[in-house]
């Protein structure tokens, strides 16, 4: 096969994949992912909805001043306003592919959520907002006739022919390898979430893509801002992944207590409750480490709860809790990584041949800390970009160099991963300090185990990153770099 026949390749099967996929249309497409069905990875667990102004008092400009506000404006401009200027017609098109949002007289149902100043998220099945959209980008998917779907495989190799990437190396669940040429290589493979011990991402969001890009010789950006949600559900701490207890609930009345009742966010932001992630993450943080503790009471909802919140109810009652009744305990918890690979407005990377869209990227647009319910709405409407850029370029000339083949190190062992994600949770958490960093970074170096596989690797780029920022900004906070009462400030 030569390289101008060769597919456009796809990494990673969640929102932001699904849309490069389906709007490459008509380029061949081979969509690679780990899981089945688009299931496995962050999107399909997003609660909270997707942000778009279609209402009466709001505009893309309001929406983009939010998320600059959030990002600490250290947001690449153009793309926020790319972003927001193009949400609605993000919505649009969801629809059409049959996305069942919910809908109230005769309109959109839209609700408000922390750092947004109007009421501009929009939800498919209350709390099941990530995984309809799923399910309806897969479908469509599946009925196209321009894209392949394997699913089960790995991509644990990049390609290179002549400084492009064109191709990689994949190997399936029954542990054969496969060589499959591309004419570009489009990572969706989201971010990682899962190197942290608390973390609201499914064990398959742990930066392999990142790993990978990196392995190759691609430019990072803003590797070190990664975002904690203020609110998983706190039950059972020593699970992989902690339930995560959806932001919509404050934008429903829910409010931060300690146990002794007194209100968390009082005094702490005008905005209360539905302050910035970084500033609820940091307040819930200090309440939990100074042990007054922090709950989310939300029995002003009453039996209407299960019909809003269903995911969160059945969380919530697997562990022994009803919402309707008490209150629900919660800890920060990883949630979202800003940082990723560089990529333009387009999606190209510094290394030719290669694209990133979704989390594992990092265009800028959500600065140094990401306004709740843009990150489905960035994989739409970047998945869309780039698709459709993809879909209209013409078939580059066949490249005749030898080949190149980049791996990530080897992965970690089971036990050597859980003192990462242990090490990464007390040193690059919500609250972080000179000191706590560089002993991490020598707890790696002094791990022979850790220092030889991509997840260290990884670990220590985003440590180093982290120590050479020695000011607080967005979702980084120094507090060895601010007076401590600046963390709720």
């Amino acid at each position: 096969m030569s390289l101008s026949g060769a597919p456009l390749v796809v990494v990673g099967a969640g929102v932001a994949g699904l849309s490069v996929a389906l709007a490459a249309a008509p380029r061949r497409v081979l969509l690679l992912s780990r899981g089945h069905g688009g299931l496995d990875g962050s999107s399909a667990l997003a609660q909270g909805g997707i942000a778009a102004a279609l209402g009466p008092d709001d505009s893309p400009a309001l929406h983009a001043a939010d998320t600059l506000a959030a990002g600490a404006h250290h947001n690449a401009r153009e793309a926020v306003h790319l972003l927001t200027a193009q949400a609605p017609a993000a919505i649009a098109w969801l629809a059409r592919q049959g996305v069942p949002f919910d809908r109230e007289h005769g309109g959109w149902a839209l609700g408000r959520e922390g750092g947004h100043g109007h009421a501009r998220i929009l939800h498919a099945g209350g709390d099941a907002s990530g995984r309809a959209l799923v399910l309806a980008l897969a479908a469509a998917v599946r009925r196209a006739g321009h894209v392949e779907w394997r699913e089960g495989v790995e991509v644990e190799a990049l390609l290179l022919r002549d400084g492009h990437v064109a191709g990689v190396r994949v190997r399936a669940d029954d542990g054969t390898d496969a060589l499959v040429e591309a004419s570009a290589v489009v990572l969706a493979s989201g971010g990682l979430g899962a190197l942290f011990a608390a973390t609201t991402n499914p064990a398959t969001v742990d930066g392999a893509g990142l790993a990978l890009a990196l392995a190759a010789g691609a430019r990072a950006r803003d590797i070190e801002f990664v975002q904690f949600h203020p609110t998983a559900l706190a039950a059972d701490e020593t699970a992989c992944r902690l339930p995560l207890v959806t932001e919509a609930l404050r934008g429903a009345g829910a409010v931060l207590r300690d146990r002794d009742g007194r209100p968390l966010m009082r005094g702490v932001h005008p905005q209360g409750d539905l302050a910035p992630r970084d500033i609820v993450s940091r307040r819930v943080w200090q309440a939990r480490h100074t042990g007054a503790g922090a709950f989310l009471h939300a029995q002003h909802l009453g039996d209407g709860f299960a019909a809003q919140f269903p995911t969160v109810f059945a969380a919530c009652m697997a562990h022994g809790i009803d919402p309707r009744r008490e209150p629900i305990p919660v800890t920060p918890a990883a949630h979202f990584h800003m940082g990723g690979v560089a990529v333009d407005l387009d999606g190209r990377s510094s290394l030719p041949g290669l694209y990133a869209v979704g989390e594992v990227a990092c265009s800028g647009v959500h600065g140094a800390n990401r306004l709740a319910s843009n990150s489905l709405l960035e994989g739409v409407v970047f998945g869309r970009r780039v698709g459709a850029r993809l879909g209209a370029a013409l078939p580059s000339a066949p490249a005749r160099g030898p080949w190149r083949e980049v791996a990530r190190a080897p992965a970690a062992a089971p036990a050597a991963l859980a003192r990462l994600r242990r090490l990464f949770w007390e040193s690059a958490g919500p609250l972080r300090d000179g000191a706590g960093l560089r002993a991490a970074l020598a707890q790696l170096r002094d791990d022979e185990e850790l220092r030889a596989s991509w997840q260290g690797a990884l670990a220590g780029e985003l440590l180093t990153a982290a120590l050479a920022r020695t000011a607080s900004l967005g979702a980084h906070f120094r507090c060895d770099a601010d007076d401590m009462r600046a963390a709720t400030a």
